[in-house]
């Protein structure tokens, strides 16, 4: 048997050594990481935007493109402007052309050209918009005068400050005797980006952890600790001064209006019953011929004559004719939009019109953001007229030509009413029998306006059927075959007295029904009258919308119109 005791697996100095080099190591690393989050940093580093000939900033933030010019040839990138002044500017490289719009001016730039049209008018330009590579460059003295965009550059540096109308602006100055570093992140060990001197006016944009966030006007941004800092003075950027604004039109309580259906001829006033509590009337006058923007026009002044002769504003409705086709080219240039936009400013002085209703339907998904550009270049010049802008929509539905065209919130920020036609629930060609417009779907219509795309109910104006559908059912070897026809509320109300039918009040679509057999055929029809019109008004009222408007003028029951102006009044 051998005594001896195994080895150790080394000699106790060698272990020794080992754990006093590792905590040496660890010493070392630990007073190195103290030191970096104690100690100043010496670091000295150039940011992305000091590479730049001429950066812009915009609330202590630079642009990745750099602004051309300098003073009154300064020029700023047109994807800056989308970005950051004003997302709808519209760019179309056919006609070179860059367009603005605001709630009061509408203006055409385009490359090279020494003068922009404002409003239709001519306006000389101290710098052109220019083209480098692939970016556009916009000259600021537009600019400023559209958006009201205040922009100071820095002598020394070229850098752009960019303030917006309103903005709140906080100046400060060290409180140290001698200058501080400006630095990258909110901390002494981040790296400096350049020294404050004592005297300089900065900008605060911001605190985090008990440092200020600045920017010194020659553009650099950084973190300075907040304590270093004495805040002098707020200036608040002034607001954009806009023109005059024209008197227009206002209901005394809810809107109620009508359209009058012109085919070929207008009607006969004389034969027109009263309408007590109306207030809008709209013919539909013009029409889309081509896609150069043409407008048919079916006016008339006799029919405005006899119209305000009982008090009634005129809004004449103009409508795409339902051809995509020839739509999609009329929407698609500034020329040929502006081009209609004047016929129909023609159209309003030379009838005296009050108001224009906007009544596309039945096109291409992809123009919808034309029909949009179509409105906010239309509005500001019918605006400066004193005239009142309205556009039809759809309900909201999975149709691309139909419903899905519409970008309902743009279109209501730029028009005066938003009119929902809240009918056709079933169409004429349904597969399925059923009412024009059942009260539960039109309240479904109208919260997914109100709710969803946040429509305020001020602009937002309910549209109901004067008309409904008879509906025939047959069976066949395939199945129910289904058709329908429409109809004035005068057709079922003869029915009913002929064939001494009893309407029953149904609730799924909260409107009277009938129903009758002929010919071996069910005929349905869900009946429009005085009890679905007082439902749709309560809903007017439960909303707070605006007001109603009927199609069409002829459709109803003469008695309607006491019953209308009654429940519309009753909260007002």
């Amino acid at each position: 048997m051998n005594d001896r005791q195994p080895s150790s697996t080394g000699r106790p100095g060698t272990r020794n050594r080992f754990r006093n080099f590792v905590l040496l190591f660890l010493l070392i690393a630990g007073i190195t990481y103290l030191g970096m989050q104690v100690l100043p940093s010496k670091e000295e580093v150039q940011p992305d935007y000091m590479k730049l000939d001429k950066p812009v900033f915009y609330q202590g933030q630079a642009y990745e493109i750099s602004a051309i010019g300098r003073q009154k040839e300064l020029k700023l990138p047109l994807d800056l402007v989308q970005q950051w002044i004003d997302p709808t500017v519209r760019s179309e490289p056919g006609t070179a052309s860059v367009i603005l719009t605001t709630e009061d001016k509408v203006v055409r730039l385009q490359t090279d050209q020494t003068a922009a049209s404002v409003n239709l008018q001519t306006f000389p330009l101290t710098s052109t918009m220019q083209k480098q590579g692939d970016q556009l460059f916009l000259p600021v003295d537009i600019l400023k005068q559209v958006y009201g965009i205040d922009l100071r550059e820095s002598a020394d540096s070229g850098a752009i400050l960019m303030f917006t109308p309103g903005e709140r602006l906080r100046w400060g100055r060290l409180n140290k005797e001698s200058g501080i570093e400006l630095r990258t992140g909110p901390a002494k060990r981040m790296p400096i980006v350049s020294m404050v001197p004592q005297d300089e006016k900065i900008l605060i944009w911001e605190e985090v952890k008990g440092w200020y966030k600045v920017q010194r006007t020659s553009g650099a941004v950084g973190f300075i600790p907040a304590a270093s800092v004495t805040e002098e003075t707020e200036e608040v950027i002034p607001e954009r001064k806009t023109e005059p604004a024209i008197s227009r039109w206002k209901p005394q309580g809810k809107l109620n209006m009508t359209w009058e259906h012109v085919v070929k001829g207008n009607p006969q006033t004389a034969s027109i019953p009263e309408m007590p509590g109306l207030n809008v009337i709209s013919p539909t006058w013009f029409h889309l011929a081509d896609g150069q923007g043409n407008l048919k026009s079916l006016a008339n002044a006799d029919y405005v004559k006899w119209a305000h002769s009982r008090d009634y504003q005129v809004w004449a409705l103009v409508s795409n004719s339902f051809e995509p086709v020839m739509t999609g080219e009329a929407l698609a240039s500034y020329e040929t939009r502006i081009h209609m936009i004047k016929q129909l400013l023609a159209f309003a002085e030379q009838y005296n019109l009050q108001g224009i209703n906007v009544d596309f339907e039945n096109m291409n998904k992809s123009d919808g953001v034309l029909l949009v550009q179509f409105l906010r270049e239309m509005t500001p010049l019918l605006h400066a007229k004193g005239l009142i802008v309205s556009v039809d929509v759809t309900a909201k539905s999975g149709s691309d030509s139909w419903s899905r065209i519409y970008d309902r919130p743009a279109l209501a920020a730029v028009a005066d009413y938003m009119i929902l036609m809240a009918y056709d629930e079933h169409w004429a060609s349904s597969p399925k029998s059923g009412s024009v417009a059942s009260i539960p779907w039109v309240e479904r219509s109208l919260r997914g306006l109100l709710e969803e795309d946040k429509i305020p109910p001020s602009k937002l104006v309910l549209g109901i059927p004067f008309y409904t559908r008879i509906w025939t059912e047959e069976k066949t070897g395939e199945g129910t075959k289904v058709s329908s026809k429409a109809v004035f509320m005068e057709k079922p109300r003869k029915l009913i007295e002929e064939k001494g039918l009893k309407p029953i009040f149904d609730e799924k679509s909260g409107q009277n029904y009938v129903e009758y057999t002929e010919n071996g055929q069910l005929n349905r029809i869900w009946l429009e009258d005085a009890t679905s019109i007082q439902s749709r008004i309560e809903l007017v009222h439960k909303y707070d919308l605006a007001g109603v408007a009927s199609w069409r003028r002829g459709f109803e029951d003469p008695a309607l119109w006491q019953i209308i102006q009654s429940d519309l009044s009753k909260r007002d």
